[in-house]
């Protein structure tokens, strides 16, 4: 998909914000509470995700995510199908006061091409 240089610019510097989380390590941080955030929209999410994952889309992630996860010591692993929505995101939590909001890197795409 094509991006407009204004909103790659901003993607960029949200990656480089954020600590991205390698597709290999997100079950064992799963497995040790993290949260994996679905910011996809409604009907990505219901096409597929990562097991467990809460579903907020990106458009709703400032009014929804307190009501869903309110500890901001928590670990939150944000993805969107490959690198962007998901930085975007995961900077926006750091701003809201979300210590530990990292972003997966390649998104659910990558974490699909693990061999499980």
């Amino acid at each position: 998909m094509a991006y407009t240089e204004k909103f790659q610019t901003m993607a960029n510097a949200a990656r480089e914000k954020v600590d991205e989380v390698k597709p290999e390590d997100v079950d064992a941080l799963i497995a040790e509470g993290a949260i994996a955030l679905d910011i996809r929209d409604k009907e990505e999410h219901d096409a597929g995700h990562i097991p467990g994952a809460i579903n907020v889309s990106r458009g709703k992630l400032e009014m929804n995510i307190e009501g869903e996860i309110s500890d901001l010591d928590a670990t939150i692993l944000c993805y969107c199908n490959a690198y962007n929505r998901g930085a975007l995101s995961a900077a926006t939590l750091r701003d809201m006061g979300y210590k530990n909001a990292k972003f997966i890197a390649g998104g659910l795409n990558a974490y699909r091409k693990l061999d499980k």
